[in-house]
């Protein structure tokens, strides 16, 4: 993904210049859309966004399987305390 050059567009040409814009995400180049000029959301490719979402997934799957395999549990205060004490 590169993040070179910034394109920051109104989300209305998603309808005026799509074509333009869907080239530009699948160069792997994320689009920035704004609304009303506030920003609203990120286009990106598919195989950006996997990029991105993948380890994500791998930690909870392996989250899953040590609590499956595992009778120890943990209030949410427990958690939070920790992770808080990480930061």
């Amino acid at each position: 993904m590169q993040l070179d050059s910034i394109d920051i567009r109104p989300v209305t040409d998603l309808r005026n210049k799509f074509p333009e814009v869907e080239k530009q995400v699948h160069e792997h180049s994320p689009v920035f859309l704004t609304k009303n000029g506030y920003g609203t959301m990120v286009l990106l490719s598919l195989e950006d966004y996997a990029a991105l979402s993948n380890d994500v997934e791998l930690q909870l799957d392996e989250a899953d399987y040590a609590a499956a395999i595992s009778d120890e549990r943990h209030s949410h205060k427990e958690v939070f305390s920790r992770i808080r004490s990480r930061l």
